[in-house]
C-alpha cells in the first residue's frame, strides 16, 4: 500500500462522515463533526459514487429494470449521507467556514451530476427500458419509477449533442455558484443590520416582544439591550404594533432592501446573470422560455395556466385589498393624522381596523399560542388522524442546544421516524421556515426509517420564558409539520419516490392541509392555553378569533400573487428584460396594477425561493395550487361531519401523506377525494366571494 493510500485510510477512520454512525437510531453524531470533515467526505462520496454509476453504464448485460433503475436507485448512498448533514448545517446552522466549503461544495456538486445526467450511454439504457416499459411487468411503483427516471435525464440534456452537453454543464456549474452567492448574500444583509430599541422606542410593543427582543439581543452578544432584526417573526409583530411611526419605516425599508443595498451582498448582478443563464438552458433543451421548461414537468403544465389562475385571484384580492386600503385612510384621518397611509403604517392599521370590526388582535391570543403546546397540537392531531405517536428522545445528538428531537412510533408502536425540530431564530440561521430530511424513508434492500427535520424562526423567550407564537406562527408550525409528516408517513420501495419528492406545486398539499386543523376550535379549545394561568381560550376570544381569520386577506392574497406573477413575468418575459432589475419590478407591478401601499411579500434581491436554487423558480405559484386542492380537500371532513373522520383520515394517508412520488398526483388527489378539486374553493376560503363589510 502507498504512503498516500496509507494516511487516506487514516484520515478515512478519524472521519465520522465517512464512518458508520454508533448513535441512536444512527443518527449524524453532530459534536463530532467538524467543517475540515466536509470536503474530503465529499471526495469519498463523489468517488464512489462515480465508481457506481460507471458500473452500471458499462454492465455487459443487456439493460433490465434491476441492473440499471433499481441499480441508480442504490448508487449514491454515501453522497446523500454526507450532503444531508451539510446542507442542514449551511441552512440551520452555518458559520464562516461552513460557508466557505459550501461554496466549494456547489461548484463540485454540479462537476459531479452533469456528467452523470447527461451520459448518453447510461439514458440509452433508461431510454430503452422506457420504450417497451408496456411488456416489462412492471408494479405501478416501478412503472412511475422508470417514468420519472427517464423524463430527469432527459430534461438535463442527455439527448442533446456534445458541444450542448458541454454548454449545459458549464452553465449548471454557473448557477451552482450564483445560488449559493445568493443565498450567502441574503444572510449576510440579515446578520449586518439590527435596530435598538430604546426605552423610548417601545410605545405599542407588547411585554412579551420586548423580552423575545431582549433574547435577540443577547443571541448577538448585546445583553442587556433589546433589538430588532431582520428575522420576519421580528419585523412583521413590530410593524403591526409600534406607535413610532418614524421606526415603522426605518424597519420596514431595511426589511425590503436586503440584497439591494450596493454594497458587497447585492443581489442584482446575481439575479441578471441567473435569468439569463436559465434562459439559455432552456433554449439549449428546446423550450420557448424557462417557464415554459420548468412548467412542462408539473401540475400545472403550461405558463398560460398558471397565469390563468393568478389572474382569477388576482382581481378579487386587489378589489378587497383597495377597499381595506380606503377604509385604513380612514381611520388615519378620524386620528387627525395628516399622512397618506405608507407601507409601513398597513400593518400598524389594519390591526386597529381589525380590533374595531372584529374586536380582535394578535395580542390578545399570542399568550395562549405558547409554542410546546402548539407542538403538543401538531402532534395530537396526527395521533388522532394517522395513529402515529410521538416521545421526546434526549439521547440523540443534535446540532444546536436548542433543537428538540422526538421518536415517532405507528399505531403498532414500531419505530417510524425521528423527527427533529428546530423552532428558533438566531443568527447563524437563514430567515424562513422549512422541512428537509437527515434520510429519506424506503424499502429496497430493507426498511429504512426517515430522519426528518424542521426549521422554523420564532422568537424566543427571555431567560427561560416561553416562546409565544402570532397566529401567522403557529400556522407555520402546522404548515412545516404538515410536510414532515409527508416525510414521516412515506411508505415506499424506492428513494427518488419517498416522501416529498413530488410535482413543486404537490408538494403543499399536505402542508397546507394540515394548517387546517391549527385554527379549528376542536383544536384550539385543548391546546390554547395562557402561558401564565394555564388556562385555556375563553370561548368568547375563540369566536372572535375564528371571526377574524378572514380579515386583511386581500392584503396577504396581493403581496402573495404580485410576488408569483412576477416570478412567473422574470422567466417568461426574455432575460434582457429584466436586466434593470429594479426598473423591471417596477414595471411589472404597475402592469398589474400593484396597490402602492403594499410590496411583494418577496422583492426580487431577497428572493430565495426562485434564485437561492432553481426549485420554485417558475413556481412560486405553486402554494396557490395547492391551495385549491387544499381547501377542497378539507371539506371531506367537513362532509363527514368529523374533522377526524376515521375513514376519511385512512384514504388521506394512503392516497396522499404515504404515497410520496409513486403515483401521479392528479390521481392520489382524485382517489382520495373522489373528484377533481373545485377552483372556488380556495376564494372561498379566502373570504373573496364575499363582499369587504362582511369579513
Amino acid at each position: 500500500m502507498s504512503e498516500s493510500s496509507a494516511q487516506g485510510e487514516v484520515q478515512n477512520l478519524a472521519n465520522p462522515l465517512l464512518q458508520g454512525w454508533q448513535t441512536p437510531f444512527e443518527t449524524p453524531p453532530f459534536a463530532e463533526i467538524e467543517p475540515d470533515h466536509f470536503l474530503p467526505a465529499f471526495e469519498q462520496a463523489f468517488a464512489d459514487h462515480s465508481a457506481e454509476i460507471a458500473a452500471i453504464t458499462h454492465d455487459p448485460a443487456l439493460p433490465d429494470f434491476d441492473n440499471t433503475i433499481t441499480a441508480l436507485e442504490r448508487s449514491g448512498k454515501l453522497l446523500s449521507k454526507v450532503a444531508a448533514v451539510f446542507y442542514d448545517l449551511v441552512s440551520a446552522h452555518s458559520n464562516p467556514a461552513i460557508l466557505e466549503i459550501d461554496k466549494e461544495v456547489s461548484l463540485r456538486m454540479a462537476r459531479h451530476w452533469n456528467p452523470i445526467m447527461m451520459n448518453a450511454v447510461l439514458f440509452g439504457r433508461i431510454a430503452m427500458l422506457h420504450e417497451k416499459r408496456a411488456s416489462l411487468a412492471l408494479t405501478g411503483e416501478q412503472r412511475r419509477l422508470l417514468e420519472r427516471t427517464y423524463t430527469r435525464f432527459h430534461r438535463a440534456g442527455a439527448g442533446l449533442d456534445e458541444s450542448a452537453k458541454t454548454r449545459m454543464a458549464e452553465i449548471n456549474e454557473r448557477l451552482a455558484h450564483l445560488g449559493t452567492s445568493f443565498s450567502h448574500h441574503l444572510l449576510g444583509d440579515e446578520q449586518d443590520w439590527s435596530m435598538e430599541l430604546g426605552e423610548d422606542d417601545r410605545a405599542g410593543l407588547s411585554e412579551t416582544f420586548v423580552a423575545a427582543a431582549k433574547a435577540a439581543a443577547e443571541q448577538r452578544g448585546m445583553a442587556g439591550k433589546a433589538i430588532v432584526t431582520l428575522s420576519r417573526s421580528s419585523v412583521e409583530p413590530f410593524l403591526q404594533s409600534s406607535e413610532r411611526r418614524d421606526l415603522r419605516e426605518k424597519v420596514y425599508k431595511a426589511f425590503i432592501a436586503r440584497g439591494d443595498n450596493g454594497n458587497a451582498n447585492d443581489n442584482n448582478e446575481t439575479i441578471v446573470e441567473i435569468l439569463a443563464l436559465r434562459e439559455e438552458s432552456a433554449s439549449i433543451l428546446g423550450f420557448p422560455t424557462y417557464a415554459a421548461y420548468r412548467l412542462e414537468d408539473s401540475m400545472a403544465k403550461t405558463p398560460e395556466a398558471v397565469r390563468g389562475l393568478l389572474e382569477r385571484v388576482w382581481k378579487p384580492a386587489r378589489a378587497r385589498a383597495l377597499a381595506d386600503r380606503d377604509a385604513l385612510q380612514a381611520m388615519i384621518a378620524e386620528e387627525g393624522g395628516n399622512f397618506t397611509l405608507a407601507p409601513w403604517d398597513w400593518r400598524y392599521y389594519a390591526e386597529k381596523l381589525r380590533q374595531r370590526r372584529a374586536n380582535f388582535d394578535d395580542a390578545a391570543i399570542k399568550p395562549y399560542l405558547v409554542l410546546d403546546h402548539m407542538i403538543e397540537a401538531a402532534f395530537d392531531c396526527a395521533t388522532r388522524l394517522f395513529g402515529v405517536t410521538f416521545e421526546e428522545r434526549k439521547d440523540v445528538p443534535v446540532w444546536h442546544p436548542d433543537v428538540r428531537v422526538w421518536e415517532v412510533k405507528d399505531r403498532d408502536g414500531r419505530h417510524k421516524a425521528l423527527f427533529y425540530g428546530d423552532y428558533f431564530a438566531r443568527p447563524s440561521k437563514r430567515s424562513g421556515a422549512w422541512m428537509t430530511s437527515l434520510r429519506d424513508q424506503q424499502k429496497l434492500d430493507h426498511d429504512v426509517a426517515p430522519l426528518v427535520i424542521n426549521v422554523c424562526n420564532f422568537a424566543k423567550g427571555a431567560d427561560g420564558a416561553p416562546s409565544l407564537l402570532s397566529p401567522d406562527d403557529a400556522r407555520t408550525l402546522f404548515h412545516e409539520f404538515g410536510h414532515g409528516l409527508h416525510g414521516m408517513l412515506s411508505d415506499v420501495m424506492y428513494p427518488s419516490l419517498s416522501g416529498t419528492s413530488v410535482f413543486t406545486d404537490f408538494v403543499e398539499l399536505p402542508s397546507q392541509l394540515y394548517e387546517h386543523w391549527q385554527e379549528r376550535p376542536e383544536v384550539l379549545q385543548r391546546f390554547a392555553r395562557h402561558y401564565q394561568t394555564g388556562e385555556p381560550l375563553p370561548d368568547d376570544l375563540l369566536k372572535r378569533f375564528l371571526a377574524a381569520r378572514r380579515f386583511n386577506q386581500g392584503f396577504a392574497t396581493v403581496e402573495f400573487v404580485s410576488s408569483a406573477l412576477v416570478d412567473l413575468e422574470f422567466h417568461t418575459q426574455p432575460a434582457a428584460a429584466s436586466r434593470d432589475v429594479r426598473a423591471f419590478e417596477k414595471q411589472e407591478l404597475e402592469k398589474i396594477g400593484m396597490p402602492a401601499e403594499i410590496s411583494l411579500r418577496h422583492r426580487p434581491t431577497q428572493f430565495g425561493h426562485i434564485f437561492s436554487g432553481d426549485h420554485y423558480a417558475s413556481g412560486y405559484y405553486s402554494y396557490m395550487w395547492s391551495e385549491v386542492m387544499d381547501a377542497d380537500a378539507f371539506g371531506a371532513f367537513e362532509e363527514a361531519g368529523d374533522i377526524f373522520d376515521a375513514a376519511t383520515a385512512k384514504r388521506l394517508h394512503d392516497d396522499i401523506y404515504s404515497s410520496g412520488g409513486s403515483r401521479d398526483p392528479e390521481e392520489a388527489y382524485v382517489a382520495f377525494r373522489g373528484r377533481e378539486p373545485e377552483p372556488d374553493a380556495l376564494l372561498r376560503r379566502r373570504g373573496l366571494l364575499e363582499t369587504p363589510e362582511t369579513v
